[in-house]
């Protein structure tokens, strides 16, 4: 008889964990409390694999060998209750995935950059002619192409909620790039809580992985010195220390790497800001721990473009320059962002608070942001705080609105800077959905301003 999994979500990462499973002889059933998107409805079907959504139905733990939830679902909610009570094993997605595959891995995690570094380590990978996946908060569910399991390497974004959940998961070179508070709200409201969440990414490597790890994040560099197990550490940082492989030089980066230095010169960056420094290193040093050359560094380094909504230029009405953040969820990615302009800034924020903790931006805003609009259903906690600090703060629920405020406030050479510090859910349906609606808004503000 067929061991059951029952899997608990029906989006990416939960299609491709029953898609796996039933590649691999499991009697699966696939349930879902909201509805299920329909292109994920339809593979089920052509899959033959049983579900339901809207609801999780009375019965549904009975006979479950193992239960795999998508990473969204917290584990204080009934369902997962009656797992733990059951005694019910219970991983996540790419847990599953992980052990169907002996294909190394390269996981990155990290409060802020985890996305841009997970996509520059992909590029610079299959640039260099490596064949490489790309999974986990990026791209495809692991478990989907682990089916075919015809990668040579999988490249992996990994969030505290997907650390969460595993067990036996260890990369073969991990990437920490930071540890600031961000989704406290899931981990009532404690950062060490959160803090040792991230760190779950070392829980299985050994002496012959490699942990890439932010020196100068002093969270970070606390608990990676409480690691009870040998790694081989590799630090890098924005200053040369005696341990770091990677720092910012005068001209650039400089990546140390088997006995020799190599320098990647400032021209070659495809990205801006401080913060992206970081992202950087950490990329570089990742694929040349994988075997790929300087030189090849160097010639694919320039070629890379960032997905949306990182930094993402818009365009220019009347010299004004329009800049959507969107992934922008927490304070510290605002406090890189606000870096990395020497312009006056319209700054747009606001959405659904995750226990933000503004006093670590004051300073910077109070330096940098000569306008604020705050987009959000409820803005009280923003205003309260900003409002001795900014001279000009404005309140909006409409993203429309949102960029003609913002525009009304800027001067020619300013920037309207959307990078807001929150979730997205109050008023969208996810920080990509926000993005849009901006962008969208922008360039019908342009229409009209220059037509």
């Amino acid at each position: 008889m067929s061991k059951r999994i029952i899997i608990l979500g029906a989006g990416e990462s939960g299609t491709g964990a029953a898609l796996l499973a039933k590649s691999k002889g499991y009697d699966v059933f696939v349930s879902d409390a909201a509805a299920i998107n329909p292109k994920y409805k339809n593979e089920l079907i052509e899959h033959k694999i049983e579900f339901e959504e809207f609801s999780h139905s009375v019965d549904l733990l009975k006979g479950a060998e193992l239960v795999i939830k998508s990473p969204g679902i917290p584990f204080d909610i009934l369902i997962i209750e009656k797992v733990i009570e059951a005694g019910i094993e219970l991983i996540d997605e790419l847990e599953f995935a992980y052990r169907y595959t002996d294909k190394p891995i390269i996981a990155i995690t990290g409060s802020n950059g985890k996305t841009t570094t997970t996509l520059l380590v992909h590029h610079l990978l299959t640039s260099s002619g490596v064949k490489a996946g790309l999974a986990g908060n990026v791209g495809h569910s692991l478990a989907r192409q682990v089916i075919e399991d015809s990668a040579e390497v999988y490249v992996v974004e990994m969030s505290s909620f997907q650390l969460d959940a595993i067990s036996s998961f260890k990369p073969s070179i991990a990437i920490l790039l930071n540890i600031t508070p961000d989704h406290l709200d899931r981990y009532n409201y404690d950062f060490d809580k959160y803090a040792n969440s991230k760190m779950r990414i070392t829980k299985n490597m050994q002496e012959q992985d490699c942990l890439i790890h932010f020196e100068e994040d002093e969270v970070l560099h606390k608990k990676v010195i409480q690691l009870t197990q040998k790694i081989n550490l590799a630090p890098i940082g924005f200053k040369k220390s005696s341990k770091t492989v990677g720092f910012k030089s005068a001209e650039g980066l400089s990546i140390q790497f088997e006995g020799k230095q190599f320098e990647v010169p400032a021209n070659l960056f495809p990205l801006k800001g401080e913060h992206n420094i970081l992202n950087m290193l950490a990329a570089i040093t990742a694929v040349m721990q994988y075997g790929v050359s300087i030189e090849q560094v160097l010639a694919h380094l320039p070629t890379f473009k960032n997905a949306p909504n990182r930094m993402e230029f818009i365009t220019h009405i009347k010299g004004v320059e329009f800049v959507n953040d969107t992934k922008a969820t927490n304070v510290e990615a605002v406090y890189y962002a606000l870096g990395s302009y020497s312009n006056d800034i319209v700054w747009i924020a606001g959405g659904q608070d995750k226990g933000n903790d503004y006093s670590q931006i004051k300073e910077l805003v109070a330096e940098k942001v000569k306008a604020m609009v705050c987009l959000g259903a409820d803005n009280k906690k923003l205003i309260d705080f900003f409002e001795p600090i900014v001279a000009n703060i404005s309140e909006t629920q409409d993203v429309k609105e949102a960029a003609r405020m913002a525009y009304e406030y800027a001067n020619s050479t300013d920037v309207v800077l959307l990078s807001p510090a929150c979730a997205s859910f109050d008023l969208f349906e996810n920080y990509a959905r926000r993005g849009e609606l901006f962008k969208e808004a922008v360039f019908e503000l342009k229409s009209e301003k220059d037509g």
